[in-house]
């Protein structure tokens, strides 16, 4: 296990090493001893066919910590830095994670999370730090100009929720 920094502090990408025979293959995802001032109190798995974009969710009150795996097929990870009087604010970074890379993603409470869908099947595993707050939950709407996020589609599959996002500037004044 490898772990990268990137440009926005504390968010970081994981290199797992992958065993594979006739079988199959076996692989590390997480080792807490690896993330000592971090702690995960749940994780959620989900599954999404090509296209499906979801995000980009923050919780606003209570933000939550990830840790991102693919077990299935592959996506284009996007994190958005929200943190207040960072550096980096409204900057994003992306990543293709997938069953064939082995890479994960540790993402910082107070990013806004998200992902593209790349194969025809894809199931994505992911431990929080904190526990979702219906009343606190908002989301970026994926194609806000003022982001500068290419993504490599134009007419991504988007549930009714998503929809409803919000722009970086609307963000701003609810927050």
């Amino acid at each position: 296990m490898q772990i990268k920094n990137t440009k926005l502090k504390g968010l970081k990408i994981i290199n797992n090493k992958i065993y594979r025979d006739s079988r199959g293959y076996f692989k590390e995802d997480f080792k807490a001893s690896f993330f000592k001032k971090i702690r995960f109190i749940f994780s959620c798995t989900s599954k999404s066919k090509k296209n499906v974009l979801r995000g980009m969710h923050v919780q606003t009150k209570k933000p939550q910590g990830k840790f991102v795996s693919v077990l299935k097929g592959s996506i284009l990870d996007v994190a958005i830095d929200l943190r207040r009087g960072s550096k980096t604010f409204g900057k994003h970074f992306k990543v293709v994670l997938s069953d064939k890379n082995g890479k994960s993603i540790l993402i910082p409470p107070g990013f806004a999370h998200g992902f593209l869908a790349l194969e025809k099947e894809n199931i994505v595993h992911y431990y929080n730090t904190n526990y979702r707050s219906k009343n606190h939950e908002l989301g970026l709407i994926w194609n806000d100009k003022t982001l500068k996020i290419k993504w490599p589609i134009k007419k991504p599959i988007i549930s009714k929720k998503d929809k409803k996002n919000v722009t970086l500037k609307e963000f701003l004044k609810i927050r």
